[in-house]
């Protein structure tokens, strides 16, 4: 698994490239903390972009309800972007898209979390639609 992240403003995106399984959750849970630690120190935004994920298990799963609940006790927010269909029927199925945040896109992640996120979205070159 490769993970990558980006400052847009107040907003990080990080962007999941993979399977997210029993042998990979633990390597996004190692990445994923510290970099929510911090958004929800400063009270940002965390996009997880997983328009590059074609599946997650339960593990995954896991790690991603720890997540939002780490974020629940804070004012900062954290939403899922880009579902491949495998896995939004996964979030369908386990209700986890009634446990956080999805959006279509990234760019709808970014207007939602704030107008300076998507701002600088745009301005580093990302897609728009047409």
């Amino acid at each position: 698994m490769h993970i990558a992240s980006h400052q847009y403003a107040d907003t990080l995106v990080v962007r999941p490239v993979g399977r997210i399984d029993h042998l990979s959750a633990a390597e996004l849970e190692a990445t994923l903390m510290p970099l929510l630690a911090a958004t929800t120190e400063r009270q940002g935004a965390l996009v997880l972009d997983f328009s590059g994920v074609d599946y997650i298990s339960s593990v995954g799963l896991r790690v991603l309800m720890i997540a939002a609940k780490q974020v629940r006790a804070t004012q900062a927010r954290l939403s899922v972007a880009a579902l491949q269909s495998v896995v939004a029927e996964i979030f369908s199925i386990s209700r986890f898209d009634k446990v956080l945040t999805v959006h279509p896109t990234v760019e709808a992640a970014l207007a939602q979390a704030s107008d300076a996120a998507l701002a600088a979205w745009r301005a580093a070159g990302q897609p728009q639609p047409t």
